[in-house]
């Protein structure tokens, strides 16, 4: 009865429950003599996560609300990185024979077991979130940290033809988690989803073996492994990736997927010959892409309206324009998504294929096959499709096919490489389309970047100084009352202020008097003139417009966009 009590003190201090709720379990309990918590689970009064509270409060587990500072570092090392990650918990602190665990499933008593077997010390669990169990532990356990042992270990073994002979073979055992490169290998990918990388770089210089991040499109350094281990590791990626280990002088791509925190990775891996060696680098691919929505890629209303009036046309081509990594497949892929409907059929040419998406049908291009872009969308055109996405246009064969099928009742999607939206126009009359046929078949053309949004965890106010307005006084009006944010640094951004990417957007509507002008040769400047007239914002507006609202910061947009050009 006693505990039954604390219960309903806990479901009233916590607001689980109404008070009306509450007060009809007090009198079921009363009635039938039933505890708390079966009336809870048989009546379905609360969700399954109040249960899990409720079930902790009553084995007497606290809740704490962990920050890395929380945890003594000795007390982390006490347990593996691989006991740590697979369960998602952190040794918090030592006192005399009792070790605090901070847990997400504190429950489990088997982990429970395994540390206290593994360390001698009686468990103590503590509840603490996913998150922030994550953030310590990339905070405690760092790439650097837990292939330092891993990296003396490499150092001792015998020469590279041994160690890449010894990689193999281990690689094909049964103790693969035992061997010292696998760990290393597996220790920089793991660290790289941790840092939320998309590129891995692992470059040979002339005394070691440098391992740096891109995030959020920065490259940041990782670790250095020694050069008298580099082919142990490289042999091991090439084993990893069905790569030829053998070959040395030509460059090579690999594939391969890893699980990492319940999630499914995909890693596009690429090697180059290089004078101190062969360079890997691994793009990594969240499999979860495509739970991404439109409104969650095109996050302004404005932009998102308009682009949204664009896809709802049934034919006429859309072209996403701007370089390499700002973006453009994963808008892409949102725009898909959103028109992806049973009735109608959707077929893609890709050069790779970097996202499955489910109920579409995805060709991969393969020149040594014979599959190039035009003759990929050649036959596409033929399998009686509604909506077709051609990965990219690089040559007059796949333009001139692919203006033919958005002017024979086809919604065609494109990206060009371009530095804005009215250079789509001038991109396809260069490589040879008449533009007659760039103004008939072309509904819009879209420029995109990628700014990196402010860390929420470190963000401060601050007012800006003339200069600054002055930058963006045309966007922002003119009585200077402004406020605008930038962040000073924290473990959760790895102390660059920056926590995630945001894309921004150009959008080119072709209208009647836009499209005269294309017929009549006017150039990019004049057809840029007219659009802003007709109130297309530019790439700079979007992203002061940002900057204002306080996503970004005025020092992030000269790095991806034009301050000068108004």
């Amino acid at each position: 009865m006693q505990d039954d009590d604390n219960i309903l003190s806990f479901l009233a201090k916590e607001n689980i429950l109404g008070e009306d709720v509450l007060q009809s379990v007090v009198e079921k309990r009363q009635d039938t003599g039933r505890s708390v918590i079966d009336i809870l689970k048989e009546d379905e009064l609360v969700d399954e996560d109040a249960l899990n509270k409720i079930a902790l409060f009553s084995s007497g587990i606290e809740f704490v609300t962990l920050s890395p500072e929380m945890v003594d570092p000795m007390a982390a090392q006490m347990v593996s990185y691989e006991t740590v990650n697979k369960h998602n918990l952190i040794p918090v602190r030592k006192e005399g024979n009792k070790l605090y665990v901070a847990m997400a499933s504190p429950l489990n008593l088997a982990v429970r077991d395994k540390i206290e077997a593994k360390t001698g010390c009686q468990v103590v669990p503590l509840y603490a979130t996913d998150s922030a169990i994550r953030q310590a532990v990339m905070y405690h356990f760092n790439v650097g940290n837990v292939t330092r042992q891993d990296i003396v270990s490499l150092r001792l073994k015998q020469s590279p033809s041994e160690r890449s002979t010894q990689a193999k073979t281990k690689f094909k055992s049964s103790n693969v988690a035992d061997a010292p490169v696998t760990r290393l290998v597996s220790s920089i990918i793991n660290g790289a989803i941790d840092a939320r990388a998309s590129d891995i770089h692992i470059e040979p210089q002339e005394y070691d073996l440098r391992v740096r991040y891109r995030v959020d499109g920065i490259l940041h350094d990782a670790i250095e492994i020694p050069s008298s281990v580099q082919q142990g590791v490289i042999s091991h990626i090439k084993i990893l990736t069905d790569m030829d280990i053998s070959e040395h002088r030509m460059p090579q791509d690999g594939h391969m997927t890893v699980q990492f925190h319940g999630k499914e990775y995909d890693l596009r891996v690429s090697s180059l010959p290089s004078v101190g060696g062969e360079k890997i680098v691994m793009r990594v691919l969240d499999k979860s892409v495509g739970l991404w929505s439109f409104d969650d890629i095109v996050t302004s209303p404005t932009d998102n309206e308009m682009l949204r009036s664009l896809i709802k046309n049934p034919y006429g081509m859309i072209l996403l324009t701007g370089p390499t990594g700002s973006g453009k497949t994963t808008t892409l892929y949102s725009v898909l998504q959103t028109l992806n409907t049973p009735e109608k059929n959707v077929v893609t040419v890709e050069d790779p294929v970097e996202y499955r998406l489910n109920e579409v049908t995805q060709v991969q291009v393969n020149p040594v096959a014979g599959m190039t872009f035009a003759n990929g969308l050649r036959s596409i055109v033929r399998q009686d499709p509604d909506i077709i996405l051609v990965g990219e246009i690089r040559d007059l064969e796949t333009a001139e096919i692919a203006i033919s099928a958005a002017l024979t009742g086809h919604l065609v999607l494109s990206t060009l490489h371009t530095n804005d939206a009215v250079g789509a126009v001038s991109r396809l009359v260069n490589l040879g389309v008449q533009p007659f046929l760039v103004a008939s078949a072309l509904l819009g053309a879209v420029a995109q970047r990628l700014v990196r949004t402010c860390c929420d965890k470190c963000k401060k106010a601050y007012q800006p100084s003339k200069q600054e307005f002055g930058l963006m006084q045309d966007v922002a009006g003119k009585d200077g009352d402004v406020t605008l944010y930038r962040s000073k640094g924290c473990n959760a951004c790895y102390h660059t202020g920056y926590y995630g990417r945001k894309a921004i957007y150009e959008i080119l509507v072709i209208t009647p008097e836009i499209r005269r002008m294309i017929i009549t040769g006017c150039g990019d400047d004049e057809i840029r003139a007219q659009a802003n007239k007709q109130g297309m914002r530019t790439l700079r507006e979007s992203g002061i417009e940002e900057v204002l609202a306080g996503a970004t910061t005025l020092e992030e947009l000269p790095r991806v966009v034009d301050m000068e050009h108004r």
